[in-house]
This record gives structure tokens, C-alpha cells and sequence, in this order.
């Protein structure tokens, strides 16, 4: 991607190097608090979060400008392009040929032969002046010596996409005027001793997608003007323990990404004074040898994103006084030493995207006075660098830097779905208290998943109240909130709820398919039983909802990986354990709870559905209807709760990237659409229920209106005495 960017770039980056640098405008016309930036010459000054957000917060566009980060190889290479204009600058050609020979199915411009794409098996015979030769995307296996030895005017040869897997040792022999070899996307595996020693001029080098798997330092003798060498996604596992510049004194941008190299000795670097660009992206390194980088010191940009280094020695980076851009994301790296940093006094860009720094010091980057970007896994870490003007991330999708529920949607559905949910099964627990009933087991369990339910609203409440609380000010208390107890408590109450609930609708879902199945043959369960069965239930709820906070060695911090303390996302920080415990509650028991409540249900309407067709009684198909209709509801809102869930937890195992987004609208929304429909599919909605209500009215009735008639006769009474 970085080089078909430095492709892309390149004939603006030309235009560029020949107009005058811009001169940025200053940021600190007007002194602010610490985590606020000024609006360019206004007396306004705003919040870390509202600068760079993609809108215009000051009125005047100031908090959106300068925003891109264009330090390290984009300023690099303009640069660089700039001193060597005329060098790199692309010929004058003229639309009229001036070769004389040339293959007729290629075209010909000025001193230009182009061949892309003709099938060639073999390289062309042109002119002996041609100065650019363009053979990518033919079918030519391999170069033999000399092949190219009479085009001594030639300066840039394109070679790549093609099949060549053998390079012999003379095959670049007397092309003393290159200045560009691409190499690219082809087959090669290895380069012989001095391939390029006749290519004194030759500037750029592309040998990246081959499958070079080692480098002899001989390989590169003769490159004394070399200052792009790339390599990357070749097959290289180690790197020469000599320097690579001893043989490319000039070599000033060297791109390694995609490879597999283990290690990086001190001795790969030394006599590289002209490193301005180092990338060591997606390779395998563990280990990188103090001193490694120590006289790199023109070095602007080093990439060592995507690797496995679990630690950097605190002097790794010391010598790098003009690096502007440092890039050591995803990394398992342990923690990230405050002296690491303290010595890049020019560094304007830190990347440390997929780090978990929980314990990151508030000193970490106080030294880094010129930093103006950083980027972050979650951005609470963003309050541990309030003088650096843009932050990224600015939201987990869940929360943001100013509210623990990051959409306004959000913020007022969190309090809508709690009301419904609290109320809704309140409501039910004091109707069927107060209501008689002659299955008090089955009311014992409705009123005891009403409960459950509740808990559900609770948890939602908390969750809306905090929000309220860090209103406006969220980030400087994200870390803290996520890692108290509270959030713990809450989370726990989350999952006491969620599981309690699916459990008792599993208990309630059997009950009623052992009735209608088999309802000669089946004991039903009595008081002790039920309640039996009622706290086996509730103590196993909350056996899985309290192991998490017992075991914070084996499950770190469970509950506490987002604003809403709902374990529902896993990822690559997450201990093996936790994730396989919420696996096992998510793919495992609930999975198996639908599955048996779906084949309960259809068990059920197939069972009334014989029943019916023995008995040739009237109505018999509006009633197979309703209770068809029925059955589909209660299915329904219990997949709509719960396959998402499966869904999303599974993606998230197999570390498919979910938005944040999503997480939050399946906690405020999906999650609790069971707690706030199950009163009324279990209770308002039944006809038993609904005849009860009817006849607790009418007798209410009845007796206001016997008070009024008895009322009427006492005041009839007394007005004739």
C-alpha cells in the first residue's frame, strides 16, 4: 500500500518539490488550559476532542485545519525528489518516435518503448538509444548475461509482473546509465554476488513480492548512488550481520515490511547516515539489539508496526533526534517505558494503535513537545496526552472523550428501554400477586423471570445515570469507571439477568411442552419443586456472573473492556481463559437454550396440531391460528434477542474487527427486548391473565356499585327522618 501511494504521489510530489514550502501557522497564538487548543486567532479555546473531528467547532474552521498528518515519507520524499529534480524528473518526450527499432505491437514515443501486457517470452530488440524500456505484465522467466549490455543510454527499465525466477550474474551489465529497476511481483528467489555492480547511477531499486529468502552483502556491490532499496513481502528470514550500507553509502530509504525476519543485530545499520525511512512492518521480529538505530540520526520515520516485540529496551531509540515519525503498533509489547520516548525532541507522530497500556504514566509523553498526532487503541489513553492536539481514536463506537454513551439516540433509548423494562415487569409481579391463580407454580415462575427481567432495567438505569454524571467530561474518568468496582457490580448484574432469563424461559418452555406432548403421562411439579428448581436457577446465574470477579488473575478485567461493562466483544488483549468462559455462556449455554426452546415450540404446535385434527370440533383452524401466531412471537423476539448476540460473539472470536457501534445498540436494544417483552408475552397478552383482569374489574365494579346503592339508601333514609 505505501509504495502504490508513493506511485500515486509521485507526479504531485514532483510539482510539489519545485514550489515554495508552505509555512504552517502557529498553534500557540493564544495560551489555553492543558487538553485545549486555541481557534487560530480567536481568544476561543476548545477541547482536545472537538479538534480534527470533521467539524467546524470554532466557527471560523481554524480546529479543522492542519489536521493531516504528513510527517515521515510523504515530507521525505518531496524532499528528496526536490534535491534530485533533475535527476528524477520524468524526460521531455515528444510524441514522435525516435527510435528505429522497435516491436510493431509496442509503442513508441521520443526515446520511450512501451510493451506492456503483449505476451512476451523473451526481451525485445529495440534501439540501441531507447532510455526507458517498459516490459511489465509478460510472461519472460528469466534475464541472461548481457542481455541489456548495448542500451547504454537506457535510465529506467520496468520489469515487473512478469515470471522471471533466474537473474544471471551479468544480465544488468552495461547499463551504466539506469537510474530505475523495477523488479517487482515476480519469482526470484535469490541474487547472485555483484548482479547490479555495473548499475553505478542507478537510484531507485524495486525488488518487492518475489521470494528472495537471503541477502549476501556482495549482492548489492557496485550501488553507489542507490537511495530506495525495497524488499518488502520477499521471504527473508534474517538480516546480514554486516552493514547494509556498506556496499550503498547513499541508501536513504529501505523498506523491509512483509518478510519474516526474527532479529535485528547492532552491525544491520551502522555507516546507513543517510537513513531517512526505515520499515520493518509485518515481520516476525522478537528481538531488536540495543544500539541498533543509534547513528541513524537523519532518520525521520521507523516502522516497526505488526511484529512480535513484547518489549524495547528504554535506549533503542536514543540517537534518532530528527525522527519525526514512530510507528510500533500491535505489538505484544508489556508495558511502555516513559525513557523510550524522552529522547526523540522532534517526534510528531506516534502510532500505538493495538497496544494495551493500561498502567501508561502521565509523564510517558510530557517531553514529546512537538507531537501533534498519536494514535491509540481506545481513547481513554487520550487523556494520558492532553498537550497533543489530535488524538485518534475519538470514540470505541460504545463512548467517547465527552459522554460514556457516545450517540444521543443512545443516550435517551438507554432510559426509554430501562422504563419499559422496569415498569413493564413491576407491573406484572404486583398483577399476579394481587390476581389469584390456580397454577401458583407457574405464576411462581413468571414472577420469578419478571425479577430477572427487572434486574435488566436496573443495570440500564446505572448505565444512563453514569452517563449523566461524566456528561461533558467522559475521557478524564473512562479508565477509572471502566476499572471500579461499580462497573464490575453492574456488568455482573448484566449478566445475572441475561442468564437467569434464558434459563427460566428454557424451565418455562419444558414445563409447557411435557403439559401439552404428554399430558396424561406427566407428573406435574409441585410447590417445593418448582421452588427448588427456581433457586438451582437463580444460584447458577449467579455462580456465572460472580466467577469473573473472583478470579481476576485468570479473567483480568472482564467486565470492565467497555463504557457499558457488558462482556460481549473479545479481542487479541483479552486472556485466553475469559475468553474461552464467555464462549462457552454465549455459543454453548444459550445456544443450546434456543435451540431447545425453537424444537420445544415446534414440538408443541405439531402435538395441538394432531390433537386437532382427531377431533373434528368447530373452530378448530382460527384456534391452530392463534396459538400458531403465538408460538411465532415468543420464537421470534427470542431469536431477535439472541442471534445477533450468537452472531457477534462469534465474529468476535475469530477476530473479525465488530464496530463499537454495534456493541452498543445490541446492549442498549437487542439485549433487553426479552426483558421488556416477556410481561407482556407470558402475562398481558394470555387470555387467563386477560380474564382475570376482566373479572378483578367487573367485581371491583360490582362493588362500587353496590357501595353506591347502598350509599343512596342510607342518604334516602336519613332525608325522611
Amino acid at each position: 500500500m505505501r509504495l502504490l501511494l508513493l506511485i500515486l504521489t509521485l507526479p504531485s510530489l514532483l510539482y510539489a518539490a519545485t514550489e515554495p514550502p508552505l509555512i504552517l501557522s502557529r498553534w500557540d497564538s493564544h495560551v489555553c488550559p492543558l487538553g485545549q487548543f486555541p481557534c487560530g486567532d480567536l481568544s476561543l479555546c476548545l477541547p482536545q476532542a472537538l479538534h480534527c473531528n470533521g467539524e467546524d467547532d470554532c466557527g471560523n474552521g481554524a480546529d479543522e485545519e492542519n489536521c493531516v498528518d504528513d510527517s515521515g515519507w510523504p515530507q521525505i520524499l518531496g524532499e528528496m525528489l526536490a534535491a534530485r529534480s533533475s535527476g528524477m524528473a520524468m524526460e521531455e518526450e515528444s510524441d514522435v518516435c525516435w527510435l528505429e527499432l522497435f516491436p510493431e505491437r509496442c509503442r513508441c514515443w521520443g526515446g520511450a518503448v512501451d510493451c506492456t501486457e503483449q505476451d512476451l517470452a523473451t526481451v525485445p530488440r529495440v534501439s540501441s538509444n531507447v532510455t526507458r524500456l517498459d516490459l511489465k505484465k509478460n510472461q519472460i522467466p528469466s534475464l541472461l548475461d548481457r542481455q541489456f549490455a548495448r542500451y547504454r543510454s537506457l535510465r529506467k527499465l520496468f520489469l515487473q509482473n512478469n515470471k522471471i525466477w533466474l537473474i544471471s550474474p551479468k544480465a544488468f551489465a552495461g547499463l551504466s546509465q539506469l537510474k530505475m529497476l523495477f523488479l517487482s511481483h515476480n519469482r526470484i528467489t535469490q541474487l547472485k554476488p555483484q548482479v547490479f555492480e555495473d548499475l553505478h547511477r542507478l537510484e531507485w531499486l524495486m525488488l518487492d513480492n518475489n521470494r528472495i529468502a537471503q541477502l549476501v552483502p556482495a549482492t548489492f556491490a557496485g550501488l553507489q548512488s542507490l537511495y530506495f532499496l525495497y524488499l518488502l513481502n520477499n521471504s527473508l528470514t534474517w538480516l546480514p550481520n554486516v552493514s547494509f550500507c556498506a556496499e550503498m553509502p547513499k541508501l536513504s530509504w529501505l523498506d523491509l515490511e512483509g518478510n519474516r525476519i526474527q532479529a535485528v543485530h547492532r552491525m544491520a545499520f551502522q555507516e546507513c547516515h543517510h537513513f531517512t525511512v526505515l520499515i520493518l512492518r509485518r515481520n516476525q521480529l522478537r528481538w531488536i539489539q540495543e544500539g541498533t538505530f543509534s547513528g541513524l540520526n537523519r532518520l525521520v520515520e521507523l516502522d516497526l508496526s505488526s511484529n512480535s516485540l513484547d518489549r524495547l529496551p528504554a535506549a533503542l531509540l536514543r540517537g534518532l533526534a530528527q525522527l519525526q515519525q514512530l510507528n510500533i503498533s500491535y505489538n505484544p509489547l508489556r508495558d511502555l517505558l516513559p525513557a523510550l520516548l524522552e529522547s526523540l525532541p522532534q517526534l510528531r507522530s506516534l502510532s500505538l494503535e493495538g497496544l494495551e497500556i493500561p498502567n501508561i504514566h502521565n509523564l510517558t509523553f510530557q517531553k514529546l513537545t512537538n507531537l501533534s498526532h498519536i494514535y491509540f487503541k481506545k481513547f481513554q489513553y487520550c487523556s494520558s496526552a492532553p498537550h497533543v492536539r489530535s488524538c485518534k481514536p475519538n470514540t470505541d463506537g460504545i463512548s467517547s472523550f465527552e459522554h460514556l454513551l457516545a450517540n444521543v439516540v443512545l443516550r435517551i433509548s438507554v432510559w426509554v428501554m430501562a422504563c419499559l423494562t422496569c415498569f413493564g415487569n413491576l407491573f406484572v409481579i404486583c398483577m399476579r400477586s394481587f390476581l389469584g391463580t390456580e397454577n401458583s407454580q407457574h405464576a411462581m415462575a413468571i414472577k420469578s423471570l419478571c425479577c430477572a427481567d427487572g434486574l435488566m432495567g436496573i443495570y440500564l438505569f446505572v448505565i444512563g445515570a453514569f452517563d449523566l454524571k461524566y456528561s461533558g467530561k467522559y475521557n478524564k474518568h473512562a479508565q477509572g469507571w471502566m476499572g471500579s468496582l461499580q462497573c464490575q457490580l453492574v456488568g455482573s448484574l448484566a449478566m445475572l439477568s441475561s442468564e437467569v432469563s434464558v434459563l427460566l424461559l428454557t424451565y418455562m418452555t419444558l414445563e409447557k411442552y411435557f403439559s401439552i406432548v404428554f399430558p396424561f403421562s406427566h407428573h406435574r411439579a409441585g410447590k417445593k419443586q418448582t421452588i427448588s428448581v427456581l433457586v438451582a436457577i437463580w444460584l447458577l446465574g449467579f455462580s456465572l456472573s460472580i466467577v469473573p470477579l473472583c478470579c481476576k488473575e485468570s479473567f483480568g478485567n472482564y467486565y470492565g473492556r467497555n463504557g457499558v461493562c457488558f462482556p460481549l466483544q473479545s479481542d487479541l488483549g483479552e486472556r485466553p481463559s475469559a475468553r474461552g468462559y464467555s464462549a462457552t455462556i454465549y455459543l454453548g449455554l444459550n445456544l443450546a437454550a434456543f435451540i431447545t426452546i425453537v424444537f420445544a415450540y415446534s414440538g408443541m404446535f405439531y402435538s395441538i396440531h394432531v390433537t386437532a385434527a382427531r377431533t373434528a370440533e368447530g373452530g378448530v383452524c382460527s384456534r391452530e391460528v392463534a396459538i400458531a401466531k403465538r408460538f411465532f412471537f415468543i420464537v421470534f423476539t427470542d431469536a431477535l434477542c439472541w442471534i445477533p448476540i450468537f452472531l457477534l460473539k462469534l465474529l468476535s472470536l475469530l477476530q473479525v474487527e465488530i464496530p463499537g457501534t454495534i456493541t452498543s445498540w445490541v446492549v442498549i436494544f437487542i439485549l433487553p427486548i426479552n426483558s421488556a417483552l416477556n410481561p407482556i408475552l407470558y402475562t398481558i397478552t394470555t387470555t387467563s391473565f386477560q380474564e382475570k383482569v376482566k373479572g378483578c374489574l367487573q367485581a371491583k365494579q360490582l362493588e362500587l356499585q353496590e357501595s353506591r346503592r347502598s350509599f343512596t339508601l342510607v342518604t334516602l333514609q336519613t332525608s325522611s327522618t
